[in-house]
């Protein structure tokens, strides 16, 4: 090996060995330790409110749905894909136009207007997130039956019975009381109507628990994003089974490898679109770069079957 190559080698591996030191600092000193509620609705107060994540990903926060591997720029196609193939797997495109739709956890809206555009449903979506809910209603055109309104997934003030389906896609992790949620997303299901969530869920513990690497992980990944605990497959579908609002039969599938490509997708985006970043200016860089770690240790996390993308429906 020349001399030269020997440099060039040397100054790469310094350069990325700082890269990785940077990184890693802006995560030990920026985590977002879930507290209550509101170290939630600040977190997406704040995602929202710098565009960063809407700009690189589009109306969608949730992961893609990938029938083939990784194309570019198909990353917001994937997203879209996702919203529905999970209409169509849970039966949502049976329902007739105007039947009254619960989406919680919703976002800027992105979901919530495909299901009214695309489905005729007569959408309502909750965040947490007053910058989300506020976001949404801006994004939405009149012509949709779309409305969005600031509620606590657990604390739904709304009455017993009146939607026909609930829609709850990612919002999971962030809820401490994963029994109280499979209450209330039940509670304001009609008798005969459909649930369906989808939810990042950690491996069942009583099958295999974590190893000492897998627990060390498993913490950043609780830190980094505001997320008190995630349910195991089994677990929350246990929870919606003793619900005492359960009416219904309860169906699971496991969409990790559909969905897996996400994360590196979603890091490729700000690679493909280095101007949306740069327009942003420093504070949005530095943003984009603190969650790098995070994304890889999610893909390593599912890619290694430590968490699971879990699809539920609950048909009353």
């Amino acid at each position: 090996m020349s001399y030269l190559i020997m440099v060039e080698l040397s100054i790469a591996a310094i350069l990325i060995g700082s890269l990785t030191i940077i990184l890693l600092t802006l995560v030990k000193f920026n985590k977002r330790h879930y507290k209550d509620s509101r170290s939630v609705a600040n977190a997406y107060d704040d995602w929202t409110e710098d565009k960063l994540l809407e700009h690189l990903w589009g109306e969608h926060v949730h992961l893609g749905y990938y029938k083939s591997r990784i194309g570019k720029d198909n990353f917001r196609v994937a997203k879209e894909v996702f919203v529905h193939e999970l209409v169509y797997w849970s039966g949502l495109n049976q329902m007739p136009p105007g039947a009254k739709l619960l989406d919680v956890g919703c976002g800027i809206g992105g979901s919530s207007r495909i299901l009214a555009r695309d489905y005729g449903f007569d959408t309502l979506g909750i965040s947490i997130s007053s910058f989300q809910i506020r976001r949404a209603r801006k994004l939405t055109t009149k012509n949709l039956s779309c409305h969005f309104l600031i509620m606590n997934a657990l604390n739904l003030n709304l009455t017993n019975g009146y939607f026909d389906a609930v829609w709850s896609v990612e919002a999971g992790p962030h809820i401490p009381d994963k029994q109280l949620y499979a209450d209330e997303l039940q509670r304001v299901l009609r008798p005969d109507g459909l649930l369906v969530v989808a939810d990042w869920n950690r491996r069942d513990q009583k099958a295999k628990p974590l190893d000492r690497i897998e627990s060390w992980v498993m913490q950043q990944l609780l830190d980094q994003w505001a997320h008190p605990e995630f349910a195991s497959v089994p677990g929350f579908r246990e929870n919606l089974r003793k619900s005492n609002y359960n009416n219904g039969s309860i169906d699971v599938d496991d969409w990790t490898t559909a969905t897996l490509p996400s994360w590196v997708d979603s890091i490729l985006e700000g690679i493909r679109r280095p101007l949306t970043i740069l327009r942003l200016g420093p504070k949005a860089i530095i943003k984009g770069l603190r969650e790098i770690p995070t994304l890889l240790l999610m893909y390593w996390a599912f890619n290694k079957g430590m968490i699971k993308f879990g699809v539920f429906r609950v048909r009353g």
